[in-house]
């Protein structure tokens, strides 16, 4: 994250505006927090692009999101396309994006791999079902949150029926590593098949750190994409992937598998390393790196979110009314190890009644992961019940199945 610019705006929509969290072709994007402390992602469209053109692709974006959902998919919140400035909010995710992560700490095992593929794979599937296409997928769009991948910018998605075109035939839109030959031959009648090609470039990219196809220029990229004589690189692919990799990179859009195919195939590469997909999720999870939302108490040292074990919610610590009922020991009751989940609880509560800790100023800066892979730092205040549902919440979705 960066520190807001002296020509930035403080408020956008209502929403306060915390620091700079990352950058597009067509906006800024703000930490921004509601008044009661929610915090969201806010993104500003650009005065030097501000023109017919991009508004009405960022009205494209504002109505894709208000039609997709989902829990791989970074959720709208709230927009004004007609703006000044025109803005739109979304969930904060705060995790790396998949380049990021990749360029910094090298490919992702292949249980990993696969997992995240099967993951993506619903998601998509949401998406297409909505009647959408993303039609920029890329490792930069999507972000490693501790409860699991998030796809993010629709700036590129259309709607699937869609035969109107926001720019002429023959243009190239989109990021051409990851684009089908269809796309990088400038076709506008993209079907599914697209976002599938797009996800096994992401998959190859994940697994390898290449995609399928480099060079010089992104004209010299499209013409490699486009020629049945120069297949794409599947080097260092783990052998247990490459006949769906190549399966999805096909040149005809009818020989790629659909994405239902995809997971299936995904789902029995997790089991042929003995894992169930559920184990899987959390070993990739478990990659992620902890980046608590900013103002959130410090991880302790080796702790990645809650520790291993943790049973869910305990209605001896957050609900005095519900213990009358239960038949567990109370907390008194119990001997707890430094470090239990039932102690990390404990102290997420102390600290958060604590008098005035509302106006306590934040501790020692720590770096933390953002959207864009860049690194934050901490003294945002959030709310007591804000901070320890975060806690709750990623500590659920992590042990989620899907």
């Amino acid at each position: 994250m960066e520190p807001l610019r002296d020509d930035d705006p403080r408020t956008i929509g209502g929403y306060t505006l915390v620091c700079r969290i990352g950058a597009g072709g067509m906006g800024q994007v703000y930490l921004g927090e509601s008044p009661a402390g929610q915090q969201v992602a806010v993104k500003v469209i650009k005065p030097s692009v501000l023109d017919e053109d991009s508004r009405a692709r960022f009205l494209l974006e504002v109505d894709s999101l208000k039609t997709v959902y989902g829990p791989f998919i970074a959720s709208f919140v709230a927009a004004d396309a007609q703006a000044e400035r025109p803005w739109l909010a979304v969930d904060f995710v705060a995790g790396p994006d998949l380049l990021t992560f990749v360029t910094e700490r090298g490919p992702l095992p292949l249980a990993e791999t696969a997992s995240l593929g099967a993951l993506l794979a619903e998601g998509l599937g949401i998406v297409h079902e909505a009647g959408l296409l993303h039609r920029d997928l890329k490792p930069q769009n999507i972000l490693l949150a501790p409860h699991g991948p998030k796809v993010i910018d629709f700036g590129l998605a259309v709607l699937a029926e869609r035969r109107s075109v926001l720019t002429a035939t023959g243009v190239v839109v989109g990021s051409v590593l990851c684009m089908p030959p269809e796309q990088a031959r400038g076709e506008h009648q993209l079907d599914r098949p697209a976002d599938v090609y797009a996800l096994g470039a992401v998959l190859l990219y994940a697994a390898t750190g290449h995609y399928p196809y480099t060079g010089p220029s992104w004209q010299a990229v499209a013409l490699k994409i486009e020629d049945p004589a120069n297949p794409p690189d599947l080097s260092d692919l783990p052998s247990q992937l490459e006949p769906l990799i190549s399966a999805m990179l096909a040149l005809d859009p009818a020989a790629r598998p659909t994405l239902a195919q995809v997971t299936a195939e995904l789902v029995q590469v997790i089991a042929g390393q003995g894992l169930t997909a559920a184990q899987a999720k959390r070993r990739l999870t478990d990659l992620t790196p902890v980046a608590a939302l900013p103002g959130l108490p410090p991880v302790p040292p080796g702790a990645e979110g809650f520790p291993e074990g943790w049973t869910g919610y305990t209605p001896t610590v957050v609900d005095v009314a519900a213990r009358e009922d239960d038949e567990t020991p109370r907390a008194e009751e119990v001997p707890q190890e430094q470090g239990s989940a039932q102690a990390d609880v404990d102290r997420v509560l102390v600290a958060a009644h604590a008098p005035g800790d509302e106006s306590t100023p934040a501790g020692p800066e720590e770096p933390a992961q953002t959207e864009n892979g860049g690194s934050a730092r901490s003294g945002v205040q959030l709310a007591a019940p804000l901070r320890i549902a975060e806690a709750m919440r990623g500590a659920y979705a992590r042990d989620a199945r899907f």
